[in-house]
């Protein structure tokens, strides 16, 4: 993966964070914070690519897309 990792303290809502840890699926806390920023870096990538491709995606391009760019879109689950 090459990934550093960085110990970071923070304040959370402990209502949402169990929330949170509940859609993700995951027990951990520090896998829960780990997925979701995974997830919300996932998802302004695939809003920048809705952005440039804005009025000219044509019919199946998004399977297409989803060829190269697959475990972006599993991730965002728009594809299986």
């Amino acid at each position: 993966m090459g990934r550093t990792l960085k110990r970071k303290p923070c304040f959370v809502d402990e209502s949402l964070f169990r929330q949170a840890k509940k859609a993700l699926g995951v027990k951990a806390d520090a896998e829960a914070v780990r997925m979701s920023v995974e997830r919300i870096v996932a998802m302004e990538e695939f809003w920048k690519f809705l952005e440039k491709s804005r009025h000219t995606l044509k019919p199946g391009s998004l399977e297409e897309a989803g060829e190269t760019n697959g475990e972006l879109f599993k991730t965002m689950r728009l594809l299986p």
